[in-house]
Protein backbone atom coordinates (compact mmCIF):
# COMPACT_ATOMS: atom_id res chain seq x y z
CA UNK A 1 0.00 0.00 0.00
CA UNK A 2 2.58 2.56 0.69
CA UNK A 3 4.35 1.80 -2.57
CA UNK A 4 1.43 3.30 -4.17
CA UNK A 5 0.99 6.01 -2.09
CA UNK A 6 4.55 7.19 -2.45
CA UNK A 7 4.36 6.25 -6.42
CA UNK A 8 1.21 8.83 -6.40
CA UNK A 9 3.06 11.53 -4.37
CA UNK A 10 5.75 11.78 -6.95
CA UNK A 11 3.69 11.00 -10.37
CA UNK A 12 1.02 13.89 -9.05
CA UNK A 13 3.93 16.03 -8.01
CA UNK A 14 6.11 15.61 -11.13
CA UNK A 15 3.15 16.38 -13.34
CA UNK A 16 2.73 19.70 -11.60
CA UNK A 17 6.42 20.77 -11.75
CA UNK A 18 6.01 19.71 -15.75
CA UNK A 19 3.18 21.65 -16.07
CA UNK A 20 4.57 24.63 -14.00
CA UNK A 21 6.12 28.11 -16.06
CA UNK A 22 9.42 28.97 -15.88
CA UNK A 23 9.81 29.48 -12.32
CA UNK A 24 13.31 30.95 -11.96
CA UNK A 25 13.56 33.35 -9.40
CA UNK A 26 13.73 36.43 -11.65
CA UNK A 27 11.63 39.10 -12.00
CA UNK A 28 12.55 41.23 -8.85
CA UNK A 29 12.81 44.28 -10.32
CA UNK A 30 15.86 45.93 -10.19
CA UNK A 31 17.84 44.96 -7.47
CA UNK A 32 21.33 46.45 -6.81
CA UNK A 33 22.37 43.51 -4.19
CA UNK A 34 21.34 40.77 -6.34
CA UNK A 35 24.37 41.16 -7.77
CA UNK A 36 26.35 39.66 -4.64
CA UNK A 37 27.23 35.48 -4.41
CA UNK A 38 24.17 33.73 -6.74
CA UNK A 39 21.99 36.48 -5.99
CA UNK A 40 19.04 37.70 -3.79
CA UNK A 41 19.00 34.01 -1.68
CA UNK A 42 15.97 32.14 -0.66
CA UNK A 43 16.43 32.35 3.25
CA UNK A 44 14.42 29.38 3.72
CA UNK A 45 11.36 31.22 5.52
CA UNK A 46 8.33 29.04 4.18
CA UNK A 47 5.63 29.81 2.45
CA UNK A 48 2.63 31.99 2.34
CA UNK A 49 1.52 31.12 5.86
CA UNK A 50 4.76 31.78 6.96
CA UNK A 51 5.01 34.85 4.80
CA UNK A 52 2.09 36.71 6.44
CA UNK A 53 4.12 36.26 9.99
CA UNK A 54 7.08 37.06 9.10
CA UNK A 55 9.01 34.41 7.38
CA UNK A 56 8.81 32.35 10.57
CA UNK A 57 7.02 28.57 11.39
CA UNK A 58 9.98 26.33 12.06
CA UNK A 59 8.45 25.11 15.21
CA UNK A 60 4.77 25.39 14.21
CA UNK A 61 3.08 22.33 13.16
CA UNK A 62 -0.15 22.95 11.29
CA UNK A 63 -2.75 20.22 9.25
CA UNK A 64 -4.06 22.17 6.93
CA UNK A 65 -0.74 23.78 5.63
CA UNK A 66 2.38 22.52 4.19
CA UNK A 67 4.86 23.61 5.95
CA UNK A 68 8.83 22.80 4.08
CA UNK A 69 10.35 25.56 6.54
CA UNK A 70 11.15 22.80 8.45
CA UNK A 71 10.80 18.96 6.56
CA UNK A 72 10.40 17.01 10.35
CA UNK A 73 6.84 19.02 10.26
CA UNK A 74 5.72 17.54 7.49
CA UNK A 75 4.40 14.81 9.69
CA UNK A 76 1.23 16.60 10.45
CA UNK A 77 -0.25 16.53 7.24
CA UNK A 78 -3.68 15.05 7.87
CA UNK A 79 -5.09 15.03 4.26
CA UNK A 80 -3.37 15.25 0.74
CA UNK A 81 -2.15 19.00 0.93
CA UNK A 82 -1.45 21.16 -2.54
CA UNK A 83 -0.57 24.59 -2.52
CA UNK A 84 0.96 27.38 -5.21
CA UNK A 85 1.46 30.93 -4.80
CA UNK A 86 2.57 33.96 -6.77
CA UNK A 87 4.26 37.06 -5.87
CA UNK A 88 4.12 40.35 -6.79
CA UNK A 89 6.40 43.57 -5.36
CA UNK A 90 6.45 47.17 -6.33
CA UNK A 91 10.00 48.96 -4.78
CA UNK A 92 12.04 52.30 -4.80
CA UNK A 93 15.69 52.33 -5.17
CA UNK A 94 17.43 55.23 -3.53
CA UNK A 95 20.90 56.99 -3.10
CA UNK A 96 21.47 60.62 -1.87
CA UNK A 97 20.96 61.69 -5.04
CA UNK A 98 18.73 59.93 -7.41
CA UNK A 99 15.52 57.45 -7.09
CA UNK A 100 13.39 54.91 -9.30
CA UNK A 101 10.38 53.06 -8.56
CA UNK A 102 10.08 49.16 -10.63
CA UNK A 103 7.74 46.76 -10.03
CA UNK A 104 7.95 42.75 -11.11
CA UNK A 105 5.34 39.63 -10.63
CA UNK A 106 6.28 36.01 -10.67
CA UNK A 107 5.78 32.08 -9.73
CA UNK A 108 5.94 32.09 -5.67
CA UNK A 109 6.06 28.12 -5.26
CA UNK A 110 4.59 25.05 -5.72
CA UNK A 111 4.38 22.05 -3.37
CA UNK A 112 2.40 18.79 -2.36
CA UNK A 113 2.38 16.64 -0.02
CA UNK A 114 0.71 13.73 1.27
CA UNK A 115 0.35 11.50 4.62
CA UNK A 116 1.94 8.04 3.72
CA UNK A 117 1.15 6.05 7.18
CA UNK A 118 0.20 6.93 10.98
CA UNK A 119 4.18 8.25 11.35
CA UNK A 120 5.59 9.14 8.19
CA UNK A 121 4.57 11.71 5.34
CA UNK A 122 6.64 13.36 2.28
CA UNK A 123 6.24 16.15 0.13
CA UNK A 124 7.62 17.30 -3.26
CA UNK A 125 7.97 21.18 -4.66
CA UNK A 126 9.74 23.91 -7.36
CA UNK A 127 10.80 26.77 -5.40
CA UNK A 128 13.27 29.66 -6.54
CA UNK A 129 17.04 29.05 -4.51
CA UNK A 130 18.21 32.46 -5.56
CA UNK A 131 17.61 35.96 -8.19
CA UNK A 132 19.41 38.05 -9.93
CA UNK A 133 17.74 41.18 -11.44
CA UNK A 134 20.24 44.42 -11.46
CA UNK A 135 21.12 47.60 -13.84
CA UNK A 136 23.32 50.18 -12.70
CA UNK A 137 25.27 53.28 -14.39
CA UNK A 138 28.57 54.31 -13.12
CA UNK A 139 29.81 57.82 -14.73
CA UNK A 140 33.40 58.62 -13.67
CA UNK A 141 35.96 61.57 -15.06
CA UNK A 142 39.54 60.22 -15.98
CA UNK A 143 41.89 61.96 -13.72
CA UNK A 144 45.13 60.70 -16.29
CA UNK A 145 42.79 61.50 -19.50
CA UNK A 146 42.52 64.40 -21.52
CA UNK A 147 40.62 66.73 -19.49
CA UNK A 148 37.13 66.54 -20.12
CA UNK A 149 37.14 62.52 -21.14
CA UNK A 150 34.59 60.21 -18.90
CA UNK A 151 33.77 56.99 -18.56
CA UNK A 152 30.58 55.36 -18.51
CA UNK A 153 29.84 51.79 -16.94
CA UNK A 154 26.76 49.67 -16.84
CA UNK A 155 26.51 46.62 -14.67
CA UNK A 156 23.74 44.30 -15.83
CA UNK A 157 22.56 41.00 -14.58
CA UNK A 158 19.61 38.53 -14.78
CA UNK A 159 18.24 34.87 -13.76
CA UNK A 160 18.49 32.66 -10.70
CA UNK A 161 18.18 29.44 -9.48
CA UNK A 162 15.56 27.02 -8.68
CA UNK A 163 15.17 24.18 -6.14
CA UNK A 164 13.02 20.90 -7.12
CA UNK A 165 12.71 19.04 -3.49
CA UNK A 166 11.53 15.88 -2.00
CA UNK A 167 10.88 15.58 1.74
CA UNK A 168 10.27 13.24 4.12
CA UNK A 169 9.05 13.55 8.00
CA UNK A 170 8.52 10.72 9.90
CA UNK A 171 7.77 10.32 14.06
CA UNK A 172 10.19 8.37 16.03
CA UNK A 173 8.39 8.87 19.31
CA UNK A 174 5.84 10.91 21.27
CA UNK A 175 6.17 14.21 20.26
CA UNK A 176 9.41 14.17 18.24
CA UNK A 177 9.73 13.99 14.49
CA UNK A 178 12.80 14.21 12.58
CA UNK A 179 12.89 15.21 8.61
CA UNK A 180 15.03 15.98 5.28
CA UNK A 181 15.12 16.83 2.26
CA UNK A 182 16.84 16.38 -1.05
CA UNK A 183 17.07 18.83 -3.77
CA UNK A 184 18.24 19.88 -6.98
CA UNK A 185 18.85 23.01 -8.18
CA UNK A 186 19.21 23.93 -11.38
CA UNK A 187 19.37 27.75 -13.81
CA UNK A 188 21.65 30.10 -15.23
CA UNK A 189 22.95 33.63 -14.33
CA UNK A 190 23.94 36.24 -17.26
CA UNK A 191 25.91 38.97 -16.16
CA UNK A 192 27.61 41.91 -18.31
CA UNK A 193 29.90 45.27 -17.91
CA UNK A 194 29.82 47.69 -20.11
CA UNK A 195 32.77 49.68 -20.53
CA UNK A 196 32.15 52.90 -22.51
CA UNK A 197 34.62 55.92 -22.73
CA UNK A 198 33.74 58.99 -24.51
CA UNK A 199 36.63 61.92 -25.39
CA UNK A 200 35.87 65.14 -24.99
CA UNK A 201 35.49 67.16 -27.87
CA UNK A 202 33.57 64.28 -29.88
CA UNK A 203 30.12 64.77 -30.43
CA UNK A 204 29.42 62.24 -33.06
CA UNK A 205 27.47 59.46 -31.03
CA UNK A 206 28.49 56.47 -33.73
CA UNK A 207 32.11 57.09 -32.95
CA UNK A 208 31.71 55.54 -29.51
CA UNK A 209 31.84 51.74 -28.76
CA UNK A 210 31.80 49.77 -25.84
CA UNK A 211 33.93 47.19 -24.58
CA UNK A 212 31.40 44.33 -23.23
CA UNK A 213 32.55 41.66 -20.39
CA UNK A 214 29.64 38.91 -20.66
CA UNK A 215 29.64 36.15 -18.25
CA UNK A 216 27.13 33.53 -18.71
CA UNK A 217 26.94 30.64 -15.79
CA UNK A 218 24.96 27.55 -15.68
CA UNK A 219 24.46 25.47 -12.41
CA UNK A 220 23.11 22.31 -11.27
CA UNK A 221 23.60 19.65 -8.28
CA UNK A 222 22.26 18.72 -5.22
CA UNK A 223 21.35 19.48 -1.55
CA UNK A 224 20.75 18.47 1.48
CA UNK A 225 18.54 19.73 4.77
CA UNK A 226 17.77 18.21 8.14
CA UNK A 227 16.07 18.82 10.34
CA UNK A 228 14.20 17.61 13.96
CA UNK A 229 10.74 18.88 16.15
CA UNK A 230 9.75 18.02 19.50
CA UNK A 231 6.46 18.84 21.00
CA UNK A 232 5.46 18.99 24.47
CA UNK A 233 2.70 20.65 27.08
CA UNK A 234 3.28 23.13 29.11
CA UNK A 235 -0.29 22.53 30.89
CA UNK A 236 -3.34 21.89 29.84
CA UNK A 237 -3.92 24.20 27.38
CA UNK A 238 -0.88 25.20 26.40
CA UNK A 239 2.08 23.33 24.24
CA UNK A 240 5.02 24.51 23.41
CA UNK A 241 7.42 22.86 20.17
CA UNK A 242 11.22 23.20 19.67
CA UNK A 243 12.53 23.39 15.98
CA UNK A 244 16.07 23.27 14.28
CA UNK A 245 16.65 23.23 10.86
CA UNK A 246 20.74 22.37 9.46
CA UNK A 247 20.97 23.25 5.86
CA UNK A 248 24.41 21.39 4.68
CA UNK A 249 27.09 23.72 2.81
CA UNK A 250 26.68 22.76 -0.68
CA UNK A 251 29.23 22.81 -3.45
CA UNK A 252 27.21 23.48 -6.76
CA UNK A 253 28.71 22.60 -10.07
CA UNK A 254 29.06 25.50 -12.36
CA UNK A 255 29.93 25.36 -16.31
CA UNK A 256 31.11 29.21 -16.96
CA UNK A 257 31.49 31.17 -20.26
CA UNK A 258 33.19 34.48 -20.09
CA UNK A 259 33.48 36.68 -23.66
CA UNK A 260 34.58 40.10 -24.05
CA UNK A 261 33.01 42.16 -26.57
CA UNK A 262 33.04 45.67 -28.99
CA UNK A 263 29.45 46.78 -29.65
CA UNK A 264 28.80 50.13 -31.40
CA UNK A 265 26.27 52.39 -29.99
CA UNK A 266 23.48 50.23 -30.87
CA UNK A 267 24.78 47.30 -29.20
CA UNK A 268 25.19 45.91 -32.38
CA UNK A 269 28.59 43.25 -31.91
CA UNK A 270 31.16 44.22 -33.43
CA UNK A 271 33.93 42.19 -32.27
CA UNK A 272 34.17 38.99 -29.91
CA UNK A 273 36.85 37.45 -28.48
CA UNK A 274 36.38 33.95 -26.26
CA UNK A 275 38.47 34.40 -22.89
CA UNK A 276 36.45 31.19 -21.57
CA UNK A 277 34.59 27.91 -22.71
CA UNK A 278 32.84 25.95 -20.77
CA UNK A 279 34.97 26.11 -17.94
CA UNK A 280 34.39 24.34 -15.02
CA UNK A 281 33.40 25.30 -11.07
CA UNK A 282 31.58 25.51 -8.59
CA UNK A 283 29.87 27.71 -6.04
CA UNK A 284 30.57 26.94 -2.49
CA UNK A 285 27.22 28.03 -0.62
CA UNK A 286 28.03 28.38 3.14
CA UNK A 287 25.74 25.72 5.56
CA UNK A 288 22.84 27.58 7.72
CA UNK A 289 21.61 26.52 11.32
CA UNK A 290 17.88 27.70 11.80
CA UNK A 291 16.35 27.32 15.23
CA UNK A 292 12.40 27.83 15.85
CA UNK A 293 9.96 28.14 19.24
CA UNK A 294 6.80 28.03 19.21
CA UNK A 295 3.67 28.56 21.79
CA UNK A 296 -0.15 27.67 20.98
CA UNK A 297 -3.23 26.56 22.51
CA UNK A 298 -3.85 23.54 19.90
CA UNK A 299 -7.00 25.13 18.89
CA UNK A 300 -6.67 28.97 17.30
CA UNK A 301 -3.16 30.72 18.21
CA UNK A 302 0.16 30.23 18.16
CA UNK A 303 2.89 32.69 18.48
CA UNK A 304 6.85 32.10 17.48
CA UNK A 305 10.26 32.90 17.49
CA UNK A 306 12.72 31.84 14.59
CA UNK A 307 16.41 32.69 14.43
CA UNK A 308 19.16 31.97 11.74
CA UNK A 309 22.39 32.12 10.81
CA UNK A 310 24.50 31.50 7.73
CA UNK A 311 28.36 31.75 7.25
CA UNK A 312 28.49 33.85 3.89
CA UNK A 313 32.37 35.07 4.74
CA UNK A 314 32.91 31.37 3.41
CA UNK A 315 30.99 31.65 0.34
CA UNK A 316 33.08 31.47 -3.23
CA UNK A 317 32.18 31.26 -6.74
CA UNK A 318 34.94 29.57 -8.61
CA UNK A 319 37.55 30.65 -6.36
CA UNK A 320 35.74 34.77 -6.35
CA UNK A 321 34.23 35.99 -2.83
CA UNK A 322 31.04 37.76 -3.71
CA UNK A 323 30.94 35.87 -6.93
CA UNK A 324 30.93 37.23 -10.67
CA UNK A 325 34.54 38.13 -10.71
CA UNK A 326 33.43 40.42 -8.07
CA UNK A 327 35.83 39.80 -5.31
CA UNK A 328 33.96 41.17 -2.75
CA UNK A 329 34.41 39.87 0.46
CA UNK A 330 31.34 38.83 2.03
CA UNK A 331 30.00 38.58 6.04
CA UNK A 332 28.45 35.97 8.22
CA UNK A 333 24.66 36.78 8.87
CA UNK A 334 21.57 36.65 11.47
CA UNK A 335 18.23 36.80 10.97
CA UNK A 336 15.65 37.28 13.43
CA UNK A 337 11.64 36.72 13.38
CA UNK A 338 9.34 36.94 15.83
CA UNK A 339 4.82 36.25 14.62
CA UNK A 340 2.31 34.72 14.78
CA UNK A 341 -1.37 33.84 14.37
CA UNK A 342 -5.01 33.88 15.38
CA UNK A 343 -8.07 32.33 14.30
CA UNK A 344 -11.42 33.74 16.95
CA UNK A 345 -13.33 30.25 16.26
CA UNK A 346 -12.34 27.85 13.52
CA UNK A 347 -15.98 26.21 13.76
CA UNK A 348 -17.99 29.15 13.91
CA UNK A 349 -21.19 28.61 12.07
CA UNK A 350 -22.64 31.93 12.25
CA UNK A 351 -19.35 34.40 11.25
CA UNK A 352 -17.47 33.90 8.39
CA UNK A 353 -14.79 36.42 9.56
CA UNK A 354 -14.47 34.35 13.07
CA UNK A 355 -13.01 31.26 10.77
CA UNK A 356 -10.70 33.37 9.05
CA UNK A 357 -7.37 33.55 10.04
CA UNK A 358 -5.04 36.30 11.02
CA UNK A 359 -1.78 36.85 10.58
CA UNK A 360 1.46 39.46 11.54
CA UNK A 361 4.84 39.37 12.06
CA UNK A 362 8.36 41.76 12.15
CA UNK A 363 12.06 40.54 10.73
CA UNK A 364 15.24 41.81 10.72
CA UNK A 365 18.36 40.31 8.64
CA UNK A 366 21.73 41.30 8.28
CA UNK A 367 23.12 41.81 4.55
CA UNK A 368 26.25 39.61 4.11
CA UNK A 369 27.68 42.99 1.99
CA UNK A 370 29.51 44.90 4.23
CA UNK A 371 30.65 48.56 2.37
CA UNK A 372 33.95 49.67 4.82
CA UNK A 373 32.85 47.71 7.49
CA UNK A 374 29.10 49.17 8.13
CA UNK A 375 26.65 46.39 8.61
CA UNK A 376 23.58 46.99 6.39
CA UNK A 377 20.04 45.79 7.46
CA UNK A 378 16.14 43.86 5.55
CA UNK A 379 13.93 44.74 8.10
CA UNK A 380 10.31 43.92 7.26
CA UNK A 381 6.67 44.05 8.87
CA UNK A 382 4.10 41.38 7.53
CA UNK A 383 0.57 40.32 8.18
CA UNK A 384 -1.63 38.48 6.34
CA UNK A 385 -4.91 36.17 6.36
CA UNK A 386 -5.72 32.55 5.55
CA UNK A 387 -9.38 32.81 3.82
CA UNK A 388 -11.70 29.18 4.06
CA UNK A 389 -13.41 28.57 0.98
CA UNK A 390 -16.86 28.32 2.20
CA UNK A 391 -18.06 24.57 0.35
CA UNK A 392 -15.69 22.89 2.79
CA UNK A 393 -16.42 19.31 3.68
CA UNK A 394 -15.00 16.48 5.56
CA UNK A 395 -12.90 15.09 2.83
CA UNK A 396 -11.86 18.14 1.09
CA UNK A 397 -11.32 21.95 1.72
CA UNK A 398 -9.58 24.95 0.03
CA UNK A 399 -8.28 28.74 1.21
CA UNK A 400 -6.82 31.88 -0.28
CA UNK A 401 -4.26 33.13 1.43
CA UNK A 402 -2.56 36.61 1.54
CA UNK A 403 0.45 37.35 2.82
CA UNK A 404 1.71 41.44 2.73
CA UNK A 405 5.21 42.51 3.37
CA UNK A 406 6.22 46.50 3.72
CA UNK A 407 10.51 46.52 4.27
CA UNK A 408 13.98 48.48 4.13
CA UNK A 409 17.25 47.00 2.70
CA UNK A 410 19.98 48.86 3.22
CA UNK A 411 20.20 52.62 3.42
CA UNK A 412 21.97 55.64 1.38
CA UNK A 413 24.65 56.25 3.99
CA UNK A 414 28.07 57.21 2.54
CA UNK A 415 30.89 55.64 3.55
CA UNK A 416 34.30 54.79 1.83
CA UNK A 417 33.62 52.28 -0.17
CA UNK A 418 30.62 54.39 -1.46
CA UNK A 419 31.48 58.01 -1.14
CA UNK A 420 27.74 58.44 -2.95
CA UNK A 421 26.04 56.72 -0.50
CA UNK A 422 24.70 53.08 -0.12
CA UNK A 423 21.48 51.87 -2.01
CA UNK A 424 18.56 51.64 0.14
CA UNK A 425 15.05 49.54 -1.12
CA UNK A 426 11.42 50.41 0.24
CA UNK A 427 9.74 47.41 -0.95
CA UNK A 428 5.78 46.13 -0.46
CA UNK A 429 5.75 42.52 -1.41
CA UNK A 430 2.35 40.30 -1.92
CA UNK A 431 1.84 36.90 -1.56
CA UNK A 432 -1.49 35.22 -3.32
CA UNK A 433 -1.39 31.26 -2.65
CA UNK A 434 -3.91 28.40 -3.04
CA UNK A 435 -4.14 25.78 -0.34
CA UNK A 436 -6.61 22.32 -1.55
CA UNK A 437 -6.83 19.72 1.12
CA UNK A 438 -8.34 15.98 -0.05
CA UNK A 439 -8.87 12.60 1.36
CA UNK A 440 -6.65 10.40 -0.49
CA UNK A 441 -6.68 6.38 -0.77
CA UNK A 442 -9.63 6.31 1.50
CA UNK A 443 -10.75 2.12 0.79
CA UNK A 444 -14.16 2.37 -0.18
CA UNK A 445 -17.16 -0.36 1.34
CA UNK A 446 -20.00 -2.21 -0.51
CA UNK A 447 -22.68 -2.41 1.84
Amino acid sequence: MWKNKLAGLIGVGLMGLATAPQSQGQGLGNSPYSRLGLGDFNLNTGGARQQGMGGVGLAAPNSIHINELNPALLYYTARTTYEMAVNGQIKTLRNQTNSQRDGSGTLGYLALAVPLSKSWAGAVGLKPYSAVDYESNVVETVASGPAGTQVLKRYQGEGGLSEAYIGQAYRLAKGLTVGGTAAYVFGSIDQRVATQVAPAGVTDPSQLASVVLLEHVRYSDFTFRGAAHYRGAINSKLNYSLGGVYTFRSSIDGVRNTSLDREDIAGNQLERIQLEDSQKGEARVPAMAQFGISIDNNKNFSANLDVAHQQWSKFRSFGITGGAGIGTPLDNTVRVGLGGEYTPDPTSVDSYFKRVTYRAGISAAQLPYRPAGQTLYDRAVSWGFSLPVPSATPLEAASMNLAFTYGQRGNTDPNEANPNGNVREDYVRVQLGLTLNNRWFIKRRIE
